[in-house]
């Protein structure tokens, strides 16, 4: 029986009853019971023991549900540029045993960048045995280079990975110990982003799967900007430079050929990147942002783009007139005034006299008005002050609301109805 209940798998809790292999899949517990002899009532007096040796076999079951089509790892459920070959023996074990069991460096990197796309969350817990893991690997110039093309073509062609690779490119740059004559991990990084970008222009121009292919780019650079730091020698941390001024460049070529999914990219960019560009052109002393809005209003007016993107790209403007949404507290916090405050009175209620006249909180006397008014009971007489109806049944005012309507204003209503069906029509 042990053994019997380990060959059952997936199915530890079901009838000790099974079909035999000469069984056909459609056939009924009853139908099947009386083909077999037992009588199609005693199921549950039969025991796994009785039902012989081809019954306690469970591996026809097993195979129709891992051969279903509704398995979780159905093409339908990957994401577009996914790599489905994923290997299933990925587990925790079998990472913390490093590479062990994998035949090439592809193999092994390409199923932590498919368990990573998998599980984001994964990353802080696993990226160091990873590194390490890379550290015994990787000793050539022909494996870094590996390295750096298959983390680039997941983060290019994966969606939402563009993020997650530009993390696990930063932290790579820091923890992997090669350093060969052709460059380290980052400079070979940068080397292979240049590529794309000096065919920046072709691929504005080119058809939809080529565009689709830099605008991934487009993003993954942005991405890489914001979050691969260079540290200097004083321990300071930086922002890559040529990334600052290939994004510029990358922005002239969307604007420069303004089709509807070229400015949807340049949205983007500047929706991830803006604030921080402006930042780092304004402490260089440059007025590039303004350049970048003046093109974006051009655009607006001149180009033939759809009216969505036209939407997109002037919210974009209002955007950046809002400082890209930043709050900056720039001075110390004071009690707010009358006179330091111009929103100081917007919050309070506004009354009027009998003359109709508005008597605000800027009035002299509100407070001492408006304190008066609160106290005066009879001018809330159905109402607690949280809006709680205190009318009791029997009140004149709530027992006269009816739902129906007088039979005159619902005559003329009816025919008012019947006209507009009748000009409707013609």
């Amino acid at each position: 029986e042990e053994q019997q209940h380990q060959a059952g798998g997936l199915f530890p809790q079901q009838e000790p009853l099974r079909p035999p292999k000469t069984a056909p899949l459609g056939t009924g517990m009853a139908e099947h019971l009386q083909k077999t002899g037992f009588p199609s009532g005693s199921e549950d007096k039969v025991s796994v023991l009785d039902s012989g040796p081809e019954m306690a076999e469970p591996q026809l079951a097993v195979a129709s549900v891992v051969t279903s089509k509704l398995s979780v790892k159905a093409p339908e459920f990957y994401p577009q540029g996914y790599n489905q070959n994923f290997n299933q023996n990925f587990t925790d074990s079998a990472f913390e045993d490093r590479y062990d069991g994998y035949l090439t460096l592809a193999e092994y990197v390409q199923d932590f960048l498919n368990h990573l796309t998998e599980q984001p969350g994964c990353f802080e817990t696993e990226i160091e045995h990873f590194a390490e893991a890379l550290n015994g690997w990787v000793t050539t110039d022909e494996a870094l280079q590996e390295l750096v093309e298959l983390i680039y073509q997941q983060a290019t062609s994966v969606p939402n990975f563009s993020y997650m690779g530009a993390r696990l490119c930063n932290y790579l740059s820091h923890h992997l110990t090669i350093s060969p004559q052709s460059g380290n991990f980052r400079q070979l990084l940068l080397q292979r982003c240049r590529t794309e970008y000096e065919n920046r222009n072709e691929a504005t121009k080119g058809d939809e799967v080529t565009k689709k292919q830099f605008h991934s780019f487009v993003l993954f650079l942005a991405e890489l900007y914001l979050n691969l730091e260079i540290k200097g020698t004083r321990g300071q941390v930086t922002r890559a430079e040529i990334l600052q001024e290939g994004l510029r460049e990358l922005l002239n070529a969307l604007f420069s050929n303004p089709v509807d999914s070229n400015l949807i990219c340049a949205v983007k960019l500047l929706k991830l990147t803006g604030s921080v560009l402006e930042d780092a052109w304004k402490d260089k002393g440059k007025n590039d942002m303004e350049e970048v809005i003046q093109r974006i209003e051009n655009v607006v007016l001149d180009a033939n783009c759809s009216r969505d993107v036209k939407h997109k790209l002037l919210k974009l403007v209002e955007l950046r007139s809002s400082n890209w949404g930043r709050v900056h507290g720039t001075t110390p916090h004071t009690e707010a005034t009358p006179e330091n405050d111009p929103n100081y009175f917007m919050n309070e209620p506004t009354f009027y006299t009998s003359d109709g006249v508005p008597f605000t909180a800027a009035d002299p006397d509100y407070q001492e008005e408006y304190q008066e008014l609160l106290e005066r009971e009879d001018l809330f007489p159905y109402y607690e002050e949280n809006g709680a109806d205190l009318s009791g049944p029997g009140d004149m005012y709530f027992d006269e609301i009816d739902d129906e309507m007088d039979p005159e204003i619902e005559e003329a209503y009816e025919k008012f109805c019947l006209e507009s069906e009748h000009e409707r029509k013609q």
